[in-house]
């Protein structure tokens, strides 16, 4: 970023409308990005995010908590120059998905997959045309080719910023229905945060909480509820 060092040299960060969209100025002057590029996002409202950010650094600059301007470097650094790439690796995920592969015992685990999971694969198939079908076991098994085709156009319509929030979502559940559900807040983002944990809520109860498995899950959640609201802003 422009003039990017450990320590706080602006007194104001504001968003600004510029030609191509918004961006956020520091003392008169804009960030940019690690790359060197413009930071130019597109609303208001994001750019408002990120000037805020920068606002309530204090002597020492912080980049663990300025999640925002995070995303809109990577958007802008990464996923503008690897658009398709990256929406290829996400499109992946929809003939694997999470949701698809089920235990055969004990039932109550069966019936919890079933009972939170077949909602989502029914919202998918009237959403998307996109009939995902579950499995037993966890070996993989080729979906249909249309409703993959159907999730891909999908994922490669999305532009760079929401791209960047779809990407986040989606790794972090570990599921491409999950992460379109939240995008277009089929539930809101906790419920559906819980649905993709059904498998080591189960687990939990039959051997206990691992702390280093849930420090771990909390900043995977943080990351997910972000990516929520990052793709809100996008509009």
């Amino acid at each position: 970023m422009s003039g990017w060092t450990a320590k706080k040299f602006w007194k104001e960060a504001n968003a600004v409308a510029v030609d191509e969209g918004f961006s956020v100025l520091l003392d008169g002057r804009p960030v940019k990005t690690p790359a060197k590029a413009a930071l130019i996002v597109p609303t208001m409202d994001l750019a408002l995010e990120i000037a805020a950010e920068w606002d309530a650094q204090e002597e020492t600059v912080k980049p663990i908590t300025m999640p925002f301007t995070r995303s809109a470097n990577a958007a802008i650094d990464k996923v503008t120059i690897q658009h398709q790439e990256v929406a290829d690796m996400i499109a992946d995920y929809g003939d694997s998905d999470l949701l698809c592969y089920r235990a055969d015992s004990p039932r109550e685990l069966c019936v919890r997959q079933a009972e939170a999971w077949d909602p989502l694969l029914d919202w998918a198939d009237q959403m998307f045309n996109a009939r995902l079908k579950p499995r037993i076991g966890v070996i993989h098994a080729a979906q249909d080719p249309r409703a993959i085709a159907n999730l891909r156009q999908i994922v490669h319509a999305f532009d760079t910023f929401e791209l960047t929030a779809i990407h986040d979502l989606v790794g972090m559940s570990g599921s491409l229905i999950i992460g379109l559900a939240a995008a277009q807040r089929f539930e809101s983002p906790e419920a559906l945060w819980e649905k993709s944990r059904v498998d080591e809520r189960w687990q939990a109860e039959q051997w206990g909480d691992d702390d280093e498995a849930l420090e771990v899950e909390q900043k995977k959640k943080s990351e997910f509820l972000h990516a929520v609201k990052l793709f809100g802003l996008t509009k």
